[in-house]
């Protein structure tokens, strides 16, 4: 296969707490890291209609979590994941949360899950380290 035939999915979420303060403060400063992505007309590794748009106000079917989801699929993106990951990074820090993740789907290397977690109760935007966690798992057919 053609490393530019190869399909790659891209998946995950940024989750805040509504029940710190400033929530909707917290959701507009969101709300605008989102809408000033590129969008997808151009080709960036993130754009801003792969994203879900937070509202300002909390909805009645909003529980504790606000959760920011988002979704591509790209052709073979693995081979140029660290600038994903940077682009993705840059995003975080714009925002508050309180953890991501990131789902790559790739057709050779199977599935790595990337976890961020805020250093205290949340990430504020602008402030502090971010680590993150990869894990892999590879599901395939046995040989006989």
């Amino acid at each position: 296969m053609i490393q530019g035939d190869q399909e790659s999915i891209v998946y995950g979420c940024i989750k805040d707490s509504n029940s710190l303060t400033g929530g909707s403060d917290r959701r507009r400063v969101n709300r605008e890291a989102v809408l000033a992505l590129p969008s997808a007309d151009e080709w960036p590794f993130l754009c801003r209609d792969m994203f879900s748009v937070p509202t300002i106000k909390v909805k009645q079917s909003q529980y504790q979590t606000d959760v920011i989801h988002f979704g591509a699929s790209y052709r073979a993106v693995e081979y140029e994941w660290n600038h994903w990951i940077q682009k993705f990074e840059e995003l975080l820090r714009s925002m508050y949360w309180v953890s991501a993740t990131v789902h790559l789907e790739t057709e050779l290397s199977g599935t790595h899950s990337f976890t961020w977690e805020a250093a205290g109760l949340y990430h504020e935007p602008g402030s502090g380290e971010m680590q993150v966690r990869c894990e892999w798992t590879q599901e395939g057919k046995v040989s006989v």
